[in-house]
């Protein structure tokens, strides 16, 4: 299967269990590898032919920045969930979340989800 990626996506979101983090918010960081056939817009050249990743950074975007949760978990579901939905040529998705300063005592280069999931057969 094709794969088309998105990394390096940043935000500004309000997730987190504490209501400090509902309040403050913070940077949160976003992949998504997406597989799809590629082979026909590959040929035709043609956006009809793929998924428009601008809109797809767009729904991400809406997702981290206007919705809260309290686990990263649930952001990540949520993201793969809407793009599956949203995207009907998209057969399965990875997605990673990045929160670079979670809150707690001790350093390192922040708290990472990764999930994958696949559209259900029909």
């Amino acid at each position: 299967m094709d794969k088309m990626m998105l990394k390096g996506m940043s935000f500004y979101g309000y997730h987190g269990v504490f209501p400090e983090e509902n309040k403050l918010g913070q940077r949160y960081y976003v992949d998504v590898e997406l597989y799809l056939p590629l082979d026909r817009a590959g040929r035709s050249d043609r956006v009809e032919d793929t998924v428009n990743y601008a809109e797809v950074h767009g729904l991400i975007k809406t997702i981290v920045e206007q919705k809260t949760f309290k686990l990263v978990e649930a952001l990540a579901e949520h993201i793969a969930s809407e793009v599956l939905r949203t995207y009907t040529s998209i057969n399965a998705l990875t997605v990673r979340v990045v929160k670079p300063h979670p809150p707690v005592a001790v350093h390192f280069d922040g708290f990472t989800i990764e999930i994958h999931r696949k559209r259900e057969a029909r």
